[in-house]
């Protein structure tokens, strides 16, 4: 099967994206160990309270149709 151009594109952009990420996060924790745990772990916390949050308020959407009646 082949990949069209524009295919290839996107996979060099995400794995450009990705490696710059990487280097990014190496060099602030070869930098600023402490500082950069820290920050990350906040984060990491700050997604799974949002998580829990999204499933928390996550509705099925059958719930809000009105012509649907319960009984």
């Amino acid at each position: 099967m082949t990949v069209s151009s524009s295919a290839r594109v996107n996979i060099v952009a995400f794995i450009a994206i990705l490696t710059l990420s990487a280097a990014t996060m190496l060099w602030l924790f070869w930098r600023f160990p402490l500082m950069t745990a820290i920050i990350t772990l906040g984060i990491f916390l700050g997604l799974s309270v949002l998580a829990r949050l999204a499933r928390w308020i996550d509705v099925d959407i059958t719930d809000l149709d009105p012509t649907k009646q319960r009984v």
